[in-house]
């Protein structure tokens, strides 16, 4: 353990992965955009270290909630203005 408290962080490629950095690399980790070498050292963190899964479980499960409440039917007819409004607006731009 750490003097924090937290678990010492397993060594790879970015050294020795600590909380802050492991936090900052969580949001990239959950949208997929980490390196598979860099997704396994994160991972090979969070396996190790308690609070930093607790704050991985948090954001996933926030994410889940938002993604299935957030499901609002979008009018065809609101589609057609969005789409019609961007063509134009690309039209516009172009000449």
């Amino acid at each position: 353990m750490t003097e924090e408290g937290r678990t010492a962080p397993p060594s790879g490629a970015w050294g020795a992965v600590d909380c802050e950095e492991s936090i900052h690399h969580l949001y990239h980790f959950l949208d997929g955009e980490l390196t598979e070498d860099r997704r396994r050292e994160l991972q090979a963190h969070l396996d190790g270290c308690a609070p930093c899964v607790e704050k991985y479980e948090f954001e996933a499960e926030l994410r889940r909630v938002i993604a299935d409440r957030c499901k609002d039917h979008v009018p065809d007819e609101l589609r057609r203005r969005v789409a019609n409004a961007i063509n134009h607006e690309r039209l516009t731009n172009e000449s």
